[in-house]
């Protein structure tokens, strides 16, 4: 019996993994197939599944259909293998308010087998990993949502675990706390611990070496991040005009146009899957806009996002991405300054644009 990754690197490997509660299908047919030191995302609406699929990875709940196989062991028949390899952070606080923060990491890690002095080792090193010494005597309560998440972190990664299952972890932090704790889960992944993470933001999803978006249950789409945005590519289009509200109004109603949002000063336009590229319609949407008296108005082809891709999975489009593996530097943290996102996506430079005018 294996306990460790197979040899191709994969620490998690599912077929037609189904879960259902009476006539609702909550999980349906999801195939996944996760490497060692990957952070691996999952995207989607609230009722898409996710947590639920984490639960089943976890061995916590029982497929109804399909197989599921997490560092070797067969899942659930050998969940009881799992527990002490990996680490679980709910998306709500779910330590002690009346321990301080000193006492929940002993806590923590006394269930997790530790004792004696390689226990005390363990909360040192802890405390000093999440920068909490100074705070060892708090209690959760009095502690900023930033540093409660240092320390569900901390608790979760106590007996270092090589697989760590994240929950929406930065529900309701900042964006310097969540920028740090991302330091961070880069850091665990640079020593080889595989993180999968499920979130609603989109600067987080982002920074995933792979993502898995979900819609009603299933596996809608899976890559690398700006590899999935590039599925768009062309049919975004960047608006000036000093009459957002109704441009909007007047864009949604073109047959072409399938999504219009204001985005700061401009209006990101998404165009409709059947054809129209940027370059042909932008006259035509300018054209439509100066009639109604909205000019001047400046249109330029802008590139997609990831919520692009979000906003087109959920219009109900099916989009299909090329199989591809963990991003360049999986397992490795990224040098500073080599011009990558984390994950090791090179940052793309944007071409000059042609800008029409009204």
């Amino acid at each position: 019996m294996s306990e460790a990754p197979s040899q191709d690197g994969a620490v998690i490997r599912t077929q037609g993994l189904t879960r259902r509660f009476g006539t609702l299908t909550a999980v349906d047919s999801v195939d996944l197939d996760i490497r060692q030191g990957e952070v691996y995302g999952f995207l989607g609406p609230n009722g898409a599944g996710k947590t639920t699929l984490i639960r089943m990875l976890m061995g916590l709940l029982t497929p109804s259909e399909g197989q599921v196989q997490v560092l070797g062991f067969e899942i659930p028949r050998q969940a009881e293998n799992l527990r002490s390899k990996v680490g679980y952070m709910a998306q709500h606080f779910s330590l002690y308010e009346d321990l301080s923060v000193e006492e929940n990491l002993d806590f923590a890690a006394e269930i997790f087998g530790g004792e004696g002095r390689r226990r005390q080792e363990r909360i040192e090193q802890a405390l000093q990993e999440h920068h909490l010494v100074d705070r060892r005597q708090q209690r959760p309560a009095t502690l900023s949502g930033g540093w409660r998440q240092r320390l569900a972190l901390a608790a979760a990664t106590i007996h270092a675990p090589e697989l760590l299952f994240l929950d929406e972890p930065t529900a309701g932090v900042d964006p310097a706390n969540r920028r740090a704790f991302w330091e961070k889960l880069f850091e665990l992944s640079g020593e080889g611990v595989t993180i999968l993470v499920s979130t609603h933001y989109m600067d987080e999803a982002i920074r995933c070496h792979r993502l898995c978006m979900m819609r009603q249950g299933r596996k809608a789409v899976e890559g690398a991040p700006r590899r999935l945005a590039r599925l768009l590519q062309g049919r975004v289009i960047e608006v000036q005009t000093r009459h957002p509200d109704e441009a909007i109004a007047v864009l949604r109603t073109l047959p072409c146009v399938s999504s219009a949002a204001q985005m700061g000063s401009s209006l990101h336009v998404l165009l409709t899957p059947d054809g129209h590229q940027a370059e042909m319609v932008m006259p035509d949407l300018v054209d439509a806009l100066d009639a109604q008296g909205l000019g001047p108005v400046e249109a330029e082809p802008a590139d997609p996002n990831l919520e692009d891709v979000f906003v087109a999975l959920t219009l109900g489009e099916e989009l299909q991405a090329a199989a591809d593996g963990p991003a360049e530097g999986v397992g490795r943290p990224t040098p500073k300054g080599s011009g990558k996102l984390a994950g090791g996506q090179a940052v793309p430079a944007r071409p000059p644009e042609q800008i029409h005018k009204a």
